[in-house]
């Protein structure tokens, strides 16, 4: 609500363009759910358990939950350095982000859950940690590599609670997925506008920036096509393919 609240105020413009304040290290957290380590979360099962379910919707709130924050953090932090264009998407985005948490935590409550019930891990926000004094570095990151992410293993989730006897949590990550590839695209036109004005190779800039900040590595299959409806194409991550 706090999110919709804020989109809605700087659409009106009830907010100014002015990034005077400066952005805690972390937001702010409710008492649940408990973060753990990676290492130390709970195997979720079959997926065609309702139990397994349950674990993963619960997985995907968590991370919709922190997409808000990586949203509005993006713009406190990083706002004054783009014109106001950037905010009114990245606005659009937080809000998109927090619908998505609430049709999850409603479908979380249906299935007798809700979110907080189980533990999740903080992989996200050391993302935004690693990447807090670096626009370019927070868009390659987040949007363009860990959003992209989503866009490579949703179709195979949806399939999987399709095959479990679930459309209905089907077609609600078939709808987030829809957005998610504007949010992906969001991040790559301003990563490409950034380094056009600075006279930078953006598919070079990008692979640099991954190595450096991102602790990983990008595994195929990717999906090729929703990537490219974003505007990512195969020449920012096909090198960095492992």
């Amino acid at each position: 609500m706090a999110a919709r609240a804020v989109a809605r105020a700087w659409r009106q413009g009830r907010l100014a363009h002015r990034f005077d304040t400066v952005m805690p290290d972390r937001p702010a957290r409710p008492d649940a759910p408990q973060l753990l380590p990676p290492n130390r979360m709970p195997k979720r099962g079959r997926i065609g358990s309702e139990r397994a379910r349950v674990a993963m919707l619960h997985a995907l709130a968590h991370i919709e939950f922190v997409a808000i924050d990586l949203a509005f953090d993006l713009i406190g932090r990083f706002g004054g350095e783009f014109p106001p264009a950037f905010v009114d998407d990245w606005m659009r985005v937080g809000a998109e982000e927090a619908m998505h948490f609430a049709l999850l935590d409603r479908r979380l409550r249906q299935m007798g859950s809700r979110y907080g019930a189980l533990p999740a891990h903080d992989g996200l926000w050391e993302a935004a940690s690693e990447t807090d004094s670096n626009a370019l570095a927070r868009l390659a990151i987040v949007p363009m590599v860990l959003e992209a992410r989503a866009l490579d293993i949703t179709p195979v989730t949806v399939q999987r609670f399709e095959t479990a006897g679930d459309p209905t949590s089907a077609r609600m990550l078939r709808r987030i997925m829809t957005d998610e590839i504007r949010h992906v695209a969001a991040g790559t036109i301003w990563f490409k506008r950034a380094t056009n004005r600075m006279g930078l190779d953006p598919a070079k800039h990008y692979q640099k920036l991954v190595k450096r900040h991102f602790r990983g590595s990008l595994k195929p299959p990717f999906n090729d096509s929703a990537r490219r409806q974003a505007g990512l194409t195969c020449d920012f991550y096909v090198a960095l393919a492992t």
